[in-house]
């Protein structure tokens, strides 16, 4: 019985990258259903399943949702710049920000600004309320700079085989 040879990690062919396309439409499929939609064996996709989330490939499944209908239609990016920053202050800016609900992404960033945040609330008001009796209480803090959504255009998991 010949084995199917299966990538090492980094290594993506395009059966991982097949399976990875369609979990990211549809991340509830059964493993017979996606074996289906690949055109293999359940088996095999089974073994290159776990092996994409034992290396670290797929770190999880989600559910995508509507933010008007939860209430967090408000999309801003925001902008920070901090005092200064070290070792110590990038932590505990990092800890701050984790435990602010309304801050659905944080990226440290190069460029005029050290921080940038997506933050999602109900509406100006929210945001405003956010930005002063949160955001504005860390210390560290030196400005901010808000940027307002208008209109979402495209928003996408990171894709493979591109």
């Amino acid at each position: 019985m010949k084995t199917e040879h299966l990538p090492t990690e980094k290594e993506l062919d395009a059966i991982d990258i097949s399976i990875i396309n369609e979990l990211q439409r549809d991340s509830r499929l059964s493993v017979r259903e996606l074996a289906s939609r690949v055109h293999r064996s359940p088996t095999p996709v089974f073994e290159r399943l776990r092996r994409l989330e034992s290396e670290g490939i797929i770190t999880g499944y989600t559910v995508r949702l509507d933010a008007d209908k939860v209430g967090r239609g408000f999309t801003v990016f925001c902008n920070v710049r901090l005092k200064h920053i070290n070792t110590d202050i990038h932590i505990a800016f990092a800890e701050a920000v984790r435990e602010m609900a309304e801050v659905a992404e944080c990226y440290n960033v190069s460029g005029a600004f050290d921080y940038m945040l997506k933050v999602q609330v109900p509406d100006m008001k929210s945001y405003r309320r956010f930005v002063t009796e949160k955001l504005g209480l860390l210390s560290m803090l030196d400005s901010v700079q808000s940027v307002f959504v208008m209109e979402e255009i495209k928003q996408e998991a990171v894709s493979v085989g591109v």
